[in-house]
């Protein structure tokens, strides 16, 4: 789960993502963990959906950044694209749709990440 982790923060970094948006992926995937959802094979699916989902959530990305940050995460984690695409919903459903996250969640993330920055 670290070394995912460490993943999804240089991915974010590559493709320009606020700190904030890694922050909001942590937080999506940790409750995934929480809750017993990842396993060796959708694990990598996971943390890209994470990123992906937030950063639709908090970003104003236009459509050509959301098929670079698609395409990136594809690259990083080795997945195919459709597979990510539907295992949005899914990860989407597993958090009740409930992206929008109280700020006692989130902050802890944030403040680790741009103290490391």
């Amino acid at each position: 789960i670290p070394s995912l982790k460490r993943e999804m923060r240089n991915l974010s970094e590559e493709c320009s993502l606020e700190p904030v948006t890694v922050s909001m992926a942590y937080v999506y995937f940790e409750k995934l963990v929480l809750q017993g959802k990842l396993n060796k094979q959708n694990r990598k699916l996971c943390a890209g959906a994470c990123v992906l989902l937030a950063a639709k959530i908090s970003s104003d990305l236009r459509k050509h950044e959301v098929k670079h940050l698609i395409d990136k995460l594809e690259e990083r984690f080795r997945f195919n694209r459709r597979d990510l695409i539907g295992f949005e919903f899914t990860v989407l459903v597993a958090l009740e749709l409930a992206l929008y996250l109280p700020e006692n969640q989130v902050l802890p993330h944030y403040r680790r990440l741009t103290q490391q920055s």
